[in-house]
């Protein structure tokens, strides 16, 4: 048996590994990833320009408006912490009519004009000149800044000291005083960048699910319709062909998940390489505050048990998937009906993700607490809920128990499903047929 099974395993990787698709997909998959990773240097080559600071040139009659607007554009960067703006502003002599002029310059289209007025019963008025349309991040730094200017010249014109009216803005030293000793301060962060950053952490296994179950299947009904399942069937036992293909499977799946890491590794040294850090803010960025994070807090130390447990978790599931998909392809007669069946699958696998990127949101609920338990969800859930501290490392085991009985489950009653349907090419009574494998012994 062992030898056969072996024999199996070989030929079902072999589909799947020695054929031209394979190499195509992965270097297409490998360009798709690396480009990604790269993305802003390869619109850079093209023109754009990540590092370039939009310059606003300020035409001020009212004598007393630029200094504050400059200090107001200025705001939101000293608030996150960053010394420089993404604005350089400059106040512009001449007249507005001048100023304007400048933009026609080709280096300058992207620049801005903004002309301060007085007005007797608006305190300002202002004109924002720009040769294209402003981008919505743009124009809302801008407004917020004229409007907390024209509110400055209505405070100074209330005739109010000016070391009353610095008072008021100048910026609070806030301090943090968090009861409970368990947690850091660098932990209250954590949620913001989970949310933004583990969406990407997780993506590849839910791929490599989805590539698992439509694989499996696909395999098992393509023996089925060109009728070799019946030649298969009568050399080997419906158990070793059914081990052969999840083996085969979770190996072919590891396989790539590894050729994934990879392209994912080549794409961080191309940006090394070509120095891609144009843009802020990003997605990468996010991933290296979460393992900054991550490091500075107490999590980090947890880690040697934490990854472990989740590589465990995660192998698991594919496990639990891979049998899942090969007894629900038994049942089918062709490609087609394993679709319909598959449906279901790619909605939990959905859930679960959905749930893990938004887990943040739910802290201290019940509700996904459970949800964490759940098999072929819980490789996903499961361990966003530990790095935001919503669970422990018994949950953890707990979630491992339960996906290790459903294994269990899938391979004592599959199995019987399996040999039943294995041979099936017939729709007609399917269900009872299965129901009755299932009690039968």
């Amino acid at each position: 048996m062992k030898s056969k099974l072996n024999f199996l395993i070989g030929v079902s990787l072999k589909r799947k590994v020695k054929t031209k698709w394979f190499v195509l997909a992965n270097l297409l998959i490998a360009i798709i990833i690396v480009a990604a990773m790269n993305i802003d240097s390869i619109i850079t080559l093209f023109g754009g320009d990540f590092n370039k600071k939009t310059t606003i040139y300020v035409v001020d009659e009212t004598k007393e408006s630029f200094d504050i607007f400059k200090k107001q554009i200025e705001a939101p960067n000293s608030l996150i912490g960053e010394t420089e703006s993404d604005y350089i502003v400059k106040q512009y002599e001449g007249t507005s009519k001048k100023a304007v002029k400048i933009l026609e310059k080709k280096e300058e289209k992207d620049n801005v004009v903004v002309h301060f007025k007085k007005d007797a019963t608006k305190t300002l008025d202002v004109t924002i000149t720009t040769k294209e349309f402003l981008s919505t991040s743009d124009y809302t730094v801008l407004n917020n800044a004229i409007q907390n200017t024209k509110v400055n010249l209505s405070i100074l014109s209330s005739q109010i000291p000016v070391d009353q009216l610095n008072a008021m803005y100048e910026q609070i030293d806030i301090k943090r005083v968090v009861l409970d000793k368990n947690k850091k301060s660098e932990e209250e962060s954590m949620d913001m960048i989970m949310t933004t950053a583990f969406p990407i952490l997780i993506l590849p296994f839910f791929m490599l699910t989805m590539f698992l179950v439509q694989m499996i299947g696909a395999e098992v009904n393509d023996e089925k319709t060109t009728r070799g399942m019946e030649i298969i069937i009568s050399n080997v036992s419906p158990k070793t062909h059914f081990f052969a293909k999840v083996i085969a499977g979770n190996l072919f799946v590891l396989v790539q998940g590894v050729l994934l890491v990879v392209y994912a590794i080549l794409g961080f040294a191309l940006r090394g390489v070509i120095g891609s850090n144009q843009i802020p803010g990003g997605a990468f960025d996010n991933i290296t505050s979460v393992i900054k994070t991550v490091l500075s807090s107490g999590i980090g130390e947890k880690l040697i048990y934490i990854i472990p447990l989740t590589l465990l978790l995660m192998v698991l599931t594919f496990i639990a998937y891979s049998l899942l998909a090969g007894i629900l392809a038994s049942m089918t007669t062709n490609i087609e009906d394993f679709q319909q069946l598959q449906t279901p699958i790619m909605i939990i696998s959905l859930v679960g993700y959905y749930l893990a990127t938004m887990a943040g949101v739910f802290n201290g609920s019940l509700f996904i607490k459970i949800l964490s338990f759940v098999p072929f969800i819980s490789a996903i859930l499961a361990p966003s809920l530990l790095m935001l501290g919503q669970i422990g490392i018994f949950e953890i085991v707990l979630a491992i128990a339960i996906v290790i009985g459903t294994i269990f489950l899938l391979i004592k009653y599959g199995l019987r499903i399996y040999k039943v349907g294995i041979l099936n090419y017939s729709s007609s009574g399917l269900w009872k047929k299965m129901f009755k494998a299932i009690k039968d012994k």
